[in-house]
């Protein structure tokens, strides 16, 4: 496996439409997406466009949300994760266990319709890093 380009970085938020006002307000950003609800991930995200990458602002669903924790210790929200890009989720997985990193869960769908893994942070450097299997172009 090898890494593909940054897709995004995942921020944390208690709020979407107040890290939405600081994105297009203080930096400016012009393109940002209508929030979208993950309940079978326990989040709402909405992606914010960047010349060469996306922010995708997640907020917690309720108090079950994987987010909840993280808001829990930094309440104002804060860098969660990075995604990058991989050709194929099921060999990025398998590779990352052969390697001695945790996979946390099984590949899913993610909020791009495309399937994602989480690599657990105690095993690359303190980062909770997403590898996302990269979509299809034209879908």
């Amino acid at each position: 496996m090898s890494i593909g380009r940054l897709n995004h970085v995942g921020v944390a938020t208690p709020s979407i439409e107040k890290s939405v006002a600081l994105y297009r307000d203080l930096l400016g950003a012009t393109k940002i997406h209508d929030p979208i609800e993950l309940p079978a991930q326990g989040v709402r995200v909405c992606f914010v466009d960047t010349p060469n990458s996306q922010i995708e602002l997640v907020e917690p669903l309720g108090e079950n949300s994987p987010i909840h924790g993280f808001l829990a210790k930094n309440p104002a929200g804060g860098q969660h994760h990075i995604c990058f890009e991989v050709p194929d989720i099921h060999e990025a997985a398998a590779d990352m266990e052969a390697k001695g990193a945790k996979v946390l869960g099984a590949p899913r769908i993610g909020a791009h319709g495309t399937m994602v893994i989480f690599v657990h942070p105690k095993d690359m450097g303190g980062v909770l890093v997403e590898l996302m299997e990269s979509p299809q172009v034209g879908h």
